[in-house]
């Protein structure tokens, strides 16, 4: 899911204008709509095989949004360089590990047989590089001896719903020092 953000004054720093997901049944996009947030969705199954022209779908729905900032949360497609080159410097990402560490996917059962005592989340901007760029926000949990991958995550989900909204509200306002939290 893809939520974009237009900069605004006044006692908020950001406001979405679109949420779009690649799936109809992706979660944000009832919780936006209940909230009067335009929804739009650009499946990328029709484009199975070629991503260009799954990018181009994407590029016409941004495009009518005019967002400054483009906040990935969920949405698990590799966008090619050449897209994410269009909004350099105006996307930023989630990731449910303290990366550099876990780039990809399986973050928390990684991180359980690393036997690691701490885990948690990234924002980042997102560059051409899978799960790299910027970090501009950290947040940390210990990690329990009697956690699973599904505990960790749950856990860890938590964080991300602190830490994102903080890092938005920083980078909208043109301060990119990293938010640290835990």
């Amino acid at each position: 899911m893809v939520e974009l953000v237009r900069s605004m004054t006044g006692d908020h720093v950001a406001r979405p204008v679109l949420v779009l997901a690649n799936r109809f049944d992706a979660g944000g996009l009832a919780r936006a709509a209940a909230l009067g947030v335009a929804t739009a969705v650009v499946d990328h199954r029709p484009y199975k095989g070629d991503r260009h022209a799954f990018e181009s779908a994407l590029q016409q729905v941004l495009t009518a949004a005019r967002p400054d900032i483009l906040c990935l949360a969920g949405f698990m497609r590799i966008l090619t360089p050449e897209f994410i080159a269009q909004w350099s410097g105006r996307m930023l990402n989630i990731h449910p590990s303290l990366l550099p560490k876990y780039r990809g996917l399986h973050t928390h059962a990684r991180a359980l047989a690393a036997a690691e005592a701490e885990h948690g989340c990234s924002v980042h901007e997102v560059t051409g590089e899978l799960d790299d760029g910027p970090i501009l926000g950290q947040a940390r949990l210990k990690v329990l001896a009697n956690d699973t991958a599904e505990t960790l995550a749950e856990r860890v989900l938590a964080l991300e719903h602190q830490l994102y909204p903080a890092v938005l509200r920083r980078f909208a306002a043109g301060d990119r020092t990293p938010v640290l939290l835990g």
